[in-house]
């Protein structure tokens, strides 16, 4: 993916844009293509024996969502409202690479990314790279943990030296009470990549779990892929390497502020999984918050100290909906393929899973798959990792999270007052309460209500 995606957005040659097309949804075809039946068979024979009606049954029975029923209704009802977006998106992209050179008769599924980074730049006037000089790693850390303070009332302080560390870039952090300045909890931080020797990809590990029983603090590791210094200068990072590392810190957060005493339910221990992404989804969205970035002095230039121009975080704030309605409706694609594939397809039936797939797509793509199209080959998320009947997760977590940021914005993001307030009971509900409260208990001690599909499709532009 770290050179594929670049390629099919960069690469001017039509033809080895389809090429590597072809090649990236075929991959393990013929290797795999027997073996999903296989899996799925399985599934369904085990689903049986523990006395549900398929897998899928089995995979909710441990989740937030109360059934099967409930992920088809909020994926219907987002639905219908991301495909009339995705179809004017796609009849837009057209127009634009139309009255741009290219001459084909339509885009095809190689042409999409292309164009569509060429009508990003066309329509914000910025390439990603031209940020990197507004973030360096030690500002944004400053704008993060004054995020911390601002919100949970915690101060995060450097404390190198004092815990063993695996490499000379790792630092340790503690975390403490700003009130009572008690010692809360530490961190690791490893946030560069290392090809030679790190895999890619970016996540929160716990390293010391909380126990009353054995006096134990929490530890965390968290740990990124982003750039190095380099020449002198220092980390400048992408704006997506920032909000990843917001993102892993909400999950480090759950795992350090956990009030729950026992480490079998403390912190991410024993929490949901389609509920897991709501604290580090929620952080997230504090990138685009000014105060977040302008404030604390997390976005200036490593030279100048000038803060990132105004007019350029507007634009970045606009460019969060570009092509959502496309978005949205290829992650709603994988999340009812996994859901039918779990739930009503007979793996022994004539049908093959690829049948299905094109199926499906005759609601949820604005564009068709190819017919040779083994995408499920390689869909590693349900058939090698744990979201088999779970990748809906994905967005039900986007609605509890974007809902959780709407408490602030109903709040009032310039009130100081009622953001601390408003924080203060995210962390003693979300943070705190860990794996021993059921998340749509929490959702409501937080809320004060069920949770709201209408701030996900407003931020998204799809309201």
């Amino acid at each position: 993916m770290p050179s594929y995606l670049p390629a099919m957005k960069f690469l001017r040659d039509r033809s080895v844009r389809e090429a590597l097309y072809r090649a990236f949804v075929t991959r393990a075809g013929e290797v795999n293509a027997p073996l999903i039946r296989q899996i799925l068979q399985i599934k369904q024979e085990q689903a049986s024996i523990l006395g549900f009606g398929s897998y899928a049954e089995v995979s909710i029975e441990r989740k937030m969502a109360p059934s099967v029923e409930a992920v088809y209704d909020l994926t219907e009802m987002l639905l219908a409202k991301a495909f009339p977006a995705a179809q004017k998106e796609l009849q837009q992209l057209t127009e634009f690479a139309t009255a741009n050179g290219f001459d084909g008769a339509a885009l095809a599924l190689w042409d999409v990314s292309f164009w569509s980074e060429r009508l990003s730049e066309h329509t914000f006037g910025f390439e990603q790279e031209e940020l990197r000089p507004y973030f360096a790693l030690d500002n944004v850390l400053d704008g993060l943990f004054g995020l911390c303070r601002r919100l949970y009332g915690v101060e995060i302080v450097r404390s190198d030296g004092e815990a063993e560390v695996w490499h000379a870039d790792v630092g340790f952090f503690k975390v403490l009470d700003e009130a009572s300045g008690e010692h809360l909890a530490s961190f690791f931080l490893d946030p560069y990549a290392r090809p030679e020797n790190k895999r890619g990809g970016a996540w929160m590990g716990v390293c010391v779990g909380r126990s009353k029983v054995l006096d134990r603090k929490p530890v965390a590791y968290l740990t990124c892929n982003g750039s190095p210094p380099v020449d002198g200068k220092p980390s400048l990072m992408t704006f997506d390497e920032v909000t990843t590392l917001f993102h892993e810190t909400g999950h480090g957060l759950q795992h350090m502020l956990t009030k729950v005493a026992h480490a079998p339910a403390a912190g991410i221990s024993g929490v949901e999984w389609d509920a897991v992404e709501l604290p580090s989804q929620f952080m997230e969205n504090w990138c685009y918050d000014p105060a977040t970035v302008y404030d604390a002095g997390m976005a200036k230039h490593y030279e100048t100290g000038e803060p990132l121009p105004r007019d350029l975080f507007g634009k970045l704030c606009e460019q969060r909906t570009f092509q959502a309605g496309m978005g949205m409706i290829r992650q709603l694609m994988f999340g009812a393929l996994d859901m039918r594939l779990h739930h009503t397809y007979d793996p022994r039936g004539e049908q093959t899973p690829f049948e299905l797939q094109h199926e499906l797509a005759e609601r949820y793509a604005v564009l068709p798959p190819l017919p040779d199209d083994r995408f499920l080959c390689s869909f590693g998320h349900i058939f090698a990792g744990g979201y088999s009947a779970g990748y809906y997760s994905y967005k039900w977590a986007e609605v509890l999270s974007a809902d959780a940021f709407a408490a602030f914005e109903e709040a009032g993001l310039d009130d100081e007052q009622a953001v601390r307030e408003v924080g203060r009971r995210f962390r003693d509900t979300v943070l705190a309460l860990g794996g021993g409260t059921a998340p749509s208990d929490v959702f409501r001690a937080f809320r004060g209500r069920d949770p709201s599909p209408e701030p996900l499709l407003r931020h998204s532009g799809l309201a």
